[in-house]
């Protein structure tokens, strides 16, 4: 799935004396508050942190209380949904008017209608909601299918996503990926029989030239050995 990348960070954080006994502690419950977040610094939203520290002795700052800092060096997993790029997610309600989706189980999309492309009709089947595709009948999206929706925009402050089935490359994620599977293994047997056409024609080619020059290929046609040419 796009929009996740991993990014390196060199941070300081700023502990309270009254922690100094405990500062990992300390550390990674001020860093658990950029969980889900999103930080402009980072430019995407934070879903995990690996940190080891940069230097061992703390720098102790001037004020009312003496806040100590501590450098730090992280990797970032962040989640950045740029417009176009394909995401996927689990579809948790649906209606004539828009699909709902979440994605990395925090963040919450919506698929308007007019942005879900002509080949899925909206209908009940067997008392399901369900869009199914009028072009293939096996690709139909229900509440509980993950799909593969391209991104129109994203809301940074309370973490929602605009998305899209316009693009021909969307729809039911395991239909798309058997879909995929399937034309792989169509174009490879297309390929084979090219290069066995290839190889008749090839072999035709040379038939109709030595043909053309008197001779065969027949080994009927060829020069026997006589007793004295053979070798015992």
């Amino acid at each position: 799935m796009e929009g996740l990348n991993v990014a390196d960070a060199n941070l300081a954080v700023y502990i309270h004396p009254s922690k100094a006994g405990k500062v990992s502690q300390a550390i990674l419950r001020q860093l658990s508050t950029l969980l889900f977040k999103y930080i402009e610094v980072f430019d995407g939203v934070v879903l995990a942190y690996d940190v080891t520290f940069r230097d061992k002795n703390a720098k102790v700052l001037p004020g009312i209380n003496s806040y100590f800092g501590v450098k730090l060096k992280a990797k970032m997993l962040l989640f950045s949904p740029k417009p176009d790029m394909l995401l996927e997610g689990k579809v948790v309600k649906l209606g004539k008017e828009a699909l709902h989706v979440i994605v990395l189980g925090f963040s919450s999309a919506c698929i308007a209608e007019e942005d879900i492309r002509e080949e899925f009709h909206y209908r009940i089947k067997h008392g399901e909601e369900v869009f199914a595709s009028t072009s293939h009948r096996r690709h139909v999206i229900k509440v509980g299918s993950m799909i593969t929706f391209s991104v129109k925009s994203f809301d940074e402050e309370i973490l929602h996503i605009s998305g899209s089935l316009i693009p021909e490359n969307t729809g039911s994620t395991k239909w798309l990926h058997k879909h995929v599977e399937e034309g792989s293994i169509v174009e490879r047997s297309i390929k084979k029989q090219k290069q066995k056409d290839d190889r008749s024609k090839m072999q035709e080619h040379c038939t109709g030239i030595l043909d053309n020059a008197g001779l065969s290929l027949n080994a009927e046609d060829q020069p026997k050995k006589t007793k004295s040419q053979r070798i015992i």
